[in-house]
């Protein structure tokens, strides 16, 4: 049976609050610390502070789950502190570690006191030599104490997606530690051990390496992400092309695999866009080239451009709709949204607009043009639109898109479907139906034939 431990979780939003609620779902008493009083009263009152799904059931299941603003409170009931504060982007690509320095200051004031065993890990994402050189010292200096008897420290990021974060917490593909010594290690490992429900392999190894790993996990991701968009663009230009057909296949090798080579929008959120940057930063540091890395951006941007030809090729006077404005489904987060960057770059060029999300319209509203006509109904947005544009694969527009919704006999619309959702059989009898990647007519119309010598 394993031990029962009293953690803190520094940092209660979109990340830190799931984890806090699984960690004391599977037995750990632990107490999380915000500086926002109002994330701390929700959990102290058993109410998610951030929309996540499962997470309100998981907060109201736990009984030994609490929350404070103070420090001194937090550590001194904890033997370890998860740190998960957000690093955002310098303008240079780095990540800025202003936040992570501030919480690792503040644990180690607070340590000066305690004479027990302290484990501090960061669970935010860093530069690669972070962790050993800058955070080390910080907390050494704070805390008056050395790494090692008294101390411990790793680097333990998350591989997780907004919408399915505890689903990913529960059942990872690997847990990922980097650790300043085996005792800190094997803390951390027999943690996850109590957590994931799927017996995950755990990747312990030197801080440098986790960090390293963190960022090139995500940036090999989005290469697979692009090269599917990079194929999509191109059986889009040959007629009886299809890159369902072709990926689908190409992912049963075992050495390339399924996972992300799905061809649809370009990739954003939180994670993606902002760690191919980083890496690409950190490889400019030390004179490393990045081709790769900086070609998957290339395609990633080109999609939005991409896009726009394809609505170009119709009546400009059209008026659009754009169904979906989070990052992806199952989360109300719009941060590098295809969606808003679509709907925004067609207003500007004329277009008449309109926009639904089944749950990110009040994120979207402060980062969509003022001309663009919000709708909380997915049928008022049909209704106002000639041409619809799927960019989010939320499950709601497969189901609520249906052929009585759609049909307009007198002037049949145009369905751009991103991520191929509606059935295309159903669909073409009552408008003109287009798929990314499948030998779109106006392309193989302008390249004719294919011949070869």
């Amino acid at each position: 049976m394993h031990q029962e431990q009293k953690i803190s979780v520094i940092g209660l939003g979109k990340l830190g609050a799931p984890l806090a609620a699984v960690l004391a779902n599977k037995g750990h008493s632990v107490i999380g610390l915000d500086l926002n009083e109002s994330f701390v009263d929700a959990i102290n009152q058993k109410k998610a502070p951030v929309d996540e799904p499962g997470l309100q059931a998981l907060i109201e299941s736990s009984k030994n789950l609490t929350a404070t603003t103070d420090y001194e409170t937090a550590i001194f009931e904890s033997d370890i502190s998860f740190i998960i504060v957000p690093t955002p982007s310098l303008p240079d690509g780095m990540f800025n570690n202003a936040y992570v320095l501030k919480a690792v200051t503040e644990i180690g004031k607070v340590l000066r006191n305690k004479a027990s065993y302290h484990l501090v890990v960061i669970t935010s994402t860093v530069m690669p030599g972070s962790t050993n050189t800058v955070i080390k010292d910080a907390l050494e200096s704070a805390s008056h104490k050395k790494l090692g008897e008294h101390l411990g420290l790793c680097y333990n990021p998350e591989f997780i997606a907004l919408g399915t974060v505890i689903k990913n917490m529960l059942t990872p593909d690997m847990i990922l530690i980097g650790e300043s010594d085996a005792k800190a290690g094997s803390m951390m490992a027999g943690i996850y051990q109590t957590v994931c429900e799927n017996n995950p392999p755990i990747m312990r190894m030197n801080l440098t390496n986790a960090e390293i790993t963190k960022i090139a996990v995500n940036t090999y991701i989005t290469t697979k992400i692009s090269f599917a968009n990079m194929l999509s663009d191109v059986c889009d230009r040959i007629t009886d092309a299809d890159v369902d057909v072709v990926t689908n296949a190409m992912g049963l090798d075992q050495r390339i695999g399924q996972k992300y080579l799905k061809a649809a929008t370009a990739y954003g959120g939180p994670c993606f866009p902002r760690d191919n940057i980083a890496f690409s930063a950190l490889a400019a540091l030390v004179h490393a080239r990045t081709d790769l890395a900086i070609a998957t951006d290339a395609i990633n941007d080109y999609q939005l451009d991409r896009m726009i030809a394809f609505i170009n090729t119709h009546d400009k006077t059209k008026r659009i709709g754009v169904l979906g404005l989070s990052y992806k489904a199952e989360t109300s987060v719009v941060e590098k949204s295809f969606g808003i960057a679509l709907a925004n770059r067609l207003t500007a060029n004329g277009y008449t607009v309109s926009v639904h999300d089944p749950k990110a319209l009040p994120n979207a509203d402060k980062e969509l043009d003022a001309a663009i006509a919000q709708h909380r109904f997915v049928e008022d947005c049909v209704n106002h639109s000639d041409i619809l544009v799927i960019c989010t694969n939320w499950p709601e527009y497969q189901s609520n898109l249906t052929r009585a919704l759609l049909d307009r006999p007198s002037n049949p619309r145009i369905i751009i479907d991103c991520w191929r959702l509606l059935p295309y059989d159903v669909i073409s009898e009552i408008a003109k139906i287009l798929y990314l990647g499948r030998g779109n007519d106006f392309f193989a119309e302008s390249i004719g034939e294919l011949k070869y010598a």
